[in-house]
C-alpha cells in the first residue's frame, strides 16, 4: 500500500496555502475598496448578487469532484496507476459535460435577471451583457484543463495549487486596479477576470502535467466503478446543497427585499468573514487527503486519535480568529466606509457573524473527516433540510430584524439540524461501528471537548473584546493598535485556556509524521 506522508504534505499545504490567502485577503479588500470608493455600493451589490447565482449553477460539479476525489484516496493507497488514468478520463467527460450544462442553465436564467433586484441599477450597466461575461467566466474553465486539479486534491499537493493561484492573483489584481483607477470601467474590469481565469487554468494544467507525468486521462472506467462513484454523486450533491443555499440565498433574499445597497452591506460583513475563515480553510483541506489515505491505511482507533488532535489545534485557531474578528470588525467597517449609516451595521450583526463563524467552523474537523470517510448517504437530506429551514426563516425574519434576520436564521439551521445530523452518522457509521453495547464513547469523548472548547472560546472572546473596547478608535492607527492588542489578548488567552493542547501544537510533527524514507 502507498502511504502519504501526511503531515509533511500538510505542512507544505498550510505554508503555501496561508500565503495564497494572505493575498487573497489583501487584494480583495483593496479591490472591493477601489470599488466602493470609486463606483459605489451598487456595483458592489452586483458583484455579490452575480456571484450568488453562478454558484447555485455550479452546484453540480460539487457532487462529480468530491465523489472522484474520495474514490482516488483508494485507488493512492494501493499504488493502482491504470485505475487512476481511467478516472481521471472519466471525469475530464463529466467535466466538459456539466460546463455545458452549466452554460445552459445559466442562459435560461437571463429572463428572470432583473426582477431579482429590488429598486434601481446604475445608468451605465447593462444587465445581460455583464451576466454573460460572469457566466462565460464560470462556464469557461470546463473547457481548459480544470479537471486535473482533482490529482492535486487526491495527493493532498494543494500547495501546487496554491503557488500558481497566488502567482497569478498578483497579477490579476495589479491590473484590475489600474483598470479602475484609470477607466472606471466595470466591464473591462470583469473582461480581464475571464483572460486570467483561463491563465491559471492552463499554467496549473501544465504544472500538474509535469509533478504526475504517469497519469493522464486514458482509458474506460469499467462499468462498476463508474456506478460506485456516480452512486455518491447524488448524495454529495444533496450534502453540499446547503452551504450554497445558504449564502447564495440569503444574498438573493437581500436583493429582493432590501436592495443592492444592502446586498453590499452585508457583503462587507461577510467578506471579513470569508478573508477569516479563509485561513481556517487552509488548515481542514491540508488534511482532507491525509485523512483519506490513513482510512485506508491505519486502524480506527488511530484514525480517531489523529481526529482528535487535528481537532483540539483545530479549536484553538477558531477561537482565537473569532476573538479577534469580534473585537476589530466593527471599527474596521466604520473605517472602511467612511462611517457611511447605509453600510456600518449595529454591533449586534458583528455578534452574529462571529457566532456564525464559531458555529460553522467549530464542526469542520468533523466535517472534513466525514468527507475523507465518503459517508455521504447517510445525511443525503441534512444539507437540504437545513437549507430550507434556512430559506423559511429568511422569509420569515427579514423584515422585522434585517440583515441580523439572515445571519440568525442560518446560525439556527445549523445548530438545529447540520450538526446533529452529521455527527451521529460520522460516530454511528465509522468511529463508533459496530459496537454492539450501543455506547457511543467516541462521541461522547467528542462533545465533551466541544463543550469544553466552547467555554473557553467564550472567556477569551468576552476579554479580548471588553481589553480592546477599552482602547480609543477613529484612525487608522487606532485600528491598528486594536488589532494588535486583540491578537496579544487572543493568543494569551489561548496559551493559557490551551496548555496541553498548544504544547501538543509544537509536537505536531513528531506526533503525527510518518517515519522517514530509509
Amino acid at each position: 500500500r502507498m502511504k502519504l506522508n501526511m503531515i509533511r504534505n500538510a505542512r507544505k499545504n498550510v505554508i503555501f496555502g496561508t500565503m495564497n490567502r494572505s493575498l487573497m485577503m489583501l487584494f480583495p479588500f483593496l479591490n472591493r475598496t477601489v470599488f466602493l470608493w470609486l463606483l459605489g455600493p451598487e456595483y458592489l451589490g452586483l458583484n455579490g448578487l452575480f456571484s450568488s447565482l453562478l454558484s447555485v449553477l455550479t452546484l453540480a460539479e460539487l457532487g462529480f469532484g468530491t465523489a472522484v476525489v474520495c474514490y482516488m484516496y483508494k485507488l493512492i493507497a494501493e499504488d493502482d496507476k491504470i485505475g487512476l488514468r481511467r478516472t481521471l478520463n472519466f471525469y475530464r467527460k463529466i467535466f466538459h459535460l456539466l460546463g455545458v450544462v452549466i452554460l445552459l442553465a445559466g442562459l435560461l436564467l437571463l429572463p428572470f435577471l432583473r426582477h431579482l433586484i429590488h429598486g434601481a441599477v446604475p445608468d451605465d450597466i447593462n444587465l445581460t451583457v455583464l451576466y454573460l461575461i460572469h457566466l462565460g467566466n464560470v462556464s469557461l474553465g470546463h473547457f481548459l484543463y480544470a479537471y486535473k486539479e482533482v490529482l492535486l486534491e487526491a495527493y493532498q499537493r494543494m500547495d501546487i495549487q496554491a503557488k500558481i493561484r497566488s502567482a497569478v492573483a498578483l497579477l490579476q489584481y495589479s491590473t484590475t486596479f489600474l483598470i479602475l483607477i484609470f477607466t472606471r470601467s466595470y466591464y473591462l474590469y470583469v473582461l480581464s477576470s475571464l483572460l486570467f481565469t483561463v491563465m491559471q487554468n492552463l499554467i496549473i494544467h501544465f504544472e500538474i502535467k509535469m509533478v504526475f507525468p504517469h497519469i493522464v486521462p486514458l482509458g474506460v472506467l469499467p462499468p462498476e466503478e463508474r456506478k460506485e462513484i456516480t452512486a455518491n454523486v447524488f448524495n454529495i450533491f444533496l450534502n453540499r446543497i446547503g452551504t450554497v443555499v445558504s449564502y447564495s440565498a440569503d444574498n438573493l433574499v437581500i436583493s429582493f427585499f432590501l436592495g443592492l445597497v444592502a446586498v453590499a452591506a452585508y457583503g462587507n460583513y461577510y467578506y471579513v468573514y470569508t478573508a477569516v475563515s479563509g485561513f481556517c480553510y487552509v488548515f481542514y483541506s491540508s488534511l482532507t487527503a491525509g485523512f483519506g489515505n490513513t482510512i485506508h491505511t491505519a486502524s480506527v482507533s488511530k484514525n480517531f486519535t489523529y481526529f482528535m488532535k487535528a481537532g483540539q489545534i483545530a479549536m484553538m485557531l477558531v477561537t482565537w480568529c473569532c476573538a479577534v474578528m469580534l473585537a476589530t470588525i466593527q471599527p474596521f467597517i466604520r473605517y472602511w466606509t467612511h462611517h457611511d449609516p447605509a453600510l456600518v451595521q449595529p454591533p449586534l450583526t458583528a455578534f452574529l457573524l462571529v457566532l456564525y463563524f464559531y458555529v460553522n467552523y467549530s464542526r469542520q474537523m468533523l466535517l472534513t473527516f466525514k468527507m475523507a470517510a465518503g459517508i455521504w448517504k447517510q445525511d443525503r437530506f441534512k444539507a437540504l433540510t437545513s437549507g430550507l429551514v434556512n430559506l423559511t426563516l429568511n422569509f420569515a425574519m427579514i423584515h422585522s430584524l434585517g440583515l441580523n434576520g439572515v445571519l440568525l436564521s442560518t446560525i439556527i439551521s445549523f445548530l438545529a439540524v447540520e450538526i446533529p445530523w452529521e455527527s451521529r452518522v460520522t460516530f454511528r457509521y465509522y468511529f463508533d461501528a459496530g459496537r454492539s453495547n450501543g455506547k457511543f464513547s467516541c462521541q461522547r469523548s467528542y462533545w465533551r471537548f466541544q463543550a469544553s472548547s466552547a467555554l473557553r472560546a467564550a472567556a477569551i472572546i468576552a476579554v479580548t473584546a471588553l481589553t480592546t473596547g477599552l482602547l480609543p478608535e477613529g484612525s487608522v492607527w487606532h485600528l491598528l493598535n486594536k488589532g494588535v492588542a486583540a491578537a496579544l489578548t487572543a493568543t494569551l488567552g489561548v496559551i493559557i485556556l490551551y496548555r496541553k493542547e498548544a504544547f501538543r501544537f509544537f509536537r505536531l510533527y513528531r506526533q503525527f509524521d510518518d517515519p522517514p524514507p530509509r
